[in-house]
């Protein structure tokens, strides 16, 4: 992500051609001040982004807090000396994101990070910290000393001034007891003198009050930084995780996610065309003729395709029958198909019963099932279903399924002639169902008697009425 600026940024200073960089620069003293002058802004570097600092950075940062020995306007005139405008605002967020956690600086090095955020833009009318500096000088939990240095720079007169408080170093500062004495202002009298430089002091969206820190002190380390002086293990450890910190870690802190409802949808007015969503709901057909041997009984299929469209010769039987015989598995390479079974029992009985005895362990053979229970009723259709009764074991459900199918056809059909036919061949099949013993009488015994008594007048519907009486 990428800090932008929401001031304004002042006209950069021209830099020494001798010190560009902190890194070239010797703590030998106080520097002279710079004179103003007008040049043009330098455009920040694209490769490294606002809210991150590189490493030589987080050393010139560390190399400024570190003068506490020194005169702080000596180290804010370092500091806009050296850092140009365009990092300055980096430089700010940075120190800012330090100050928030109070262990990071002694004391004295926090003077001096205050100061900078506060002489920084000094020069204008507008300081994008003056909110976070007016928090601090107010807050009741910091240092007496630090709240007075704070409210004494933010209550001078004029930024531009050199201030007698800026001649003394921070450790200076701090030994002085001058300010004990000094009345703390409350917080609307500080925000009010800076209300009419056009000063955002309540910067916070609902969003940015939820941010979390995203660098949070471990409550089992000690919380003491060292001493500020000397190069002693904890300031060296102190100041890796500050270089960590700053180049790892968003200085904005971890806001959470910006989540809105969708909005509604309009409403459709009169004579608008209305978006449709049709369902694409596709069933997978599966080809089952892919990857087969097409090779293999191509002479059978070819006779089985002949005997769906007619009648065929004795030996084409025979033939049909033998190779089945041989192999049984070409029945599934025969190219049958429920949709063409009514055909085959109409046409060649005698092959349909063969076909269905060897798909009796088909996965498809309910399909074979329902379509002879559902085709129309005739001779050849009763032979094909009385020789599977004595050549396979038939589920018990097929077969009465199959007998109320007849019994049904017999009633409704409207040609006497036709229906007096019907009604023997069914009494027929019947009687040969239950002599051999191929159906429970019982489950079928009241649908049966009212057939028979219907068509009592005829001689084979009688015969069946007897044999059933015989059985009770």
């Amino acid at each position: 992500a990428t800090i932008k600026p929401i001031h304004p940024f002042p006209k950069p200073s021209p830099l020494p051609p001798d010190r560009s960089t902190m890194s070239t620069r010797k703590d030998a003293g106080p520097s002279p001040a710079a004179a103003p002058a007008t040049a043009p802004a330098l455009t920040p570097s694209p490769f490294m982004p606002m809210c991150q600092m590189r490493r030589d950075e987080c050393a010139d940062l560390l190399k400024l807090i570190s003068g506490v020995s020194r005169p702080l306007e000596d180290v804010v005139a370092d500091f806009l000396a050296r850092v140009p405008p365009e990092r300055r605002l980096r430089f700010g967020s940075a120190i800012k994101f330090l100050l928030e956690d109070k262990v990071m600086f002694q004391p004295a090095e926090r003077l001096i990070a205050l100061a900078i955020l506060h002489q920084g833009y000094s020069s204008q009318l507008t300081n994008p910290f003056v909110p976070f500096l007016i928090n601090v000088a107010c807050d009741e939990i910091s240092e007496r000393p630090e709240r007075v240095f704070l409210q004494l720079l933010l209550t001078s007169a004029n930024g531009d001034n050199n201030k007698e408080i800026l001649k003394q170093s921070a450790e200076d500062y701090l030994k002085e007891p001058s300010y004990a004495s000094q009345v703390l202002l409350p917080r609307d009298q500080l925000e009010s003198q800076y209300s009419c430089n056009d000063v955002q002091l309540q910067t916070y969206t609902s969003c940015a009050a939820a941010t979390v820190r995203s660098a949070i002190p471990d409550p089992d380390v000690s919380q003491s930084c060292g001493d500020s002086s000397g190069l002693s293990p904890t300031k060296l450890n102190r100041d890796n995780v500050v270089t960590n910190l700053l180049q790892q870690t968003p200085l904005r802190g971890l806001s959470p996610p910006w989540i809105r409802p969708s909005p509604p949808r309009l409403e459709i007015l009169e004579g608008e065309l209305q978006w449709l969503n049709l369902d694409n709901n596709h069933e997978l057909l599966w080809d089952g003729s892919m990857c087969a041997d097409t090779s293999r009984g191509a002479s059978i299929r070819d006779l089985v395709g002949r005997a769906c469209k007619g009648p065929l010769a004795p030996a084409q039987q025979e033939q049909v029958v033998l190779d089945l015989a041989r192999d049984w598995k070409l029945v599934y390479h025969c190219g049958m198909t429920p949709e063409k079974l009514p055909d085959l029992v109409e046409h060649n009985p005698l092959i349909a019963v063969d076909v269905l005895s060897k798909l009796i362990n088909c996965p498809d053979m309910d399909s074979y099932f329902n379509v002879l229970v559902h085709m129309e009723m005739s001779l050849h259709s009763m032979e094909v279903v009385n020789r599977l009764t004595t050549a396979v074991d038939l589920p018990p459900g097929f077969i009465h399924d199959y007998i109320s199918n007849c019994i049904r056809s017999c009633q409704n059909i409207k040609d006497k002639y036709m229906q007096n036919r019907l009604v023997r061949l069914v009494c027929v099949f019947l009687q040969s169902l239950i002599r051999n013993k191929i159906i429970n009488v019982e489950d079928l015994f009241i649908e049966v008697q009212a057939f028979c008594i219907a068509f009592s007048r005829i001689r084979e519907a009688a015969g069946l009425f007897r044999l059933l009486k015989s059985l009770e």
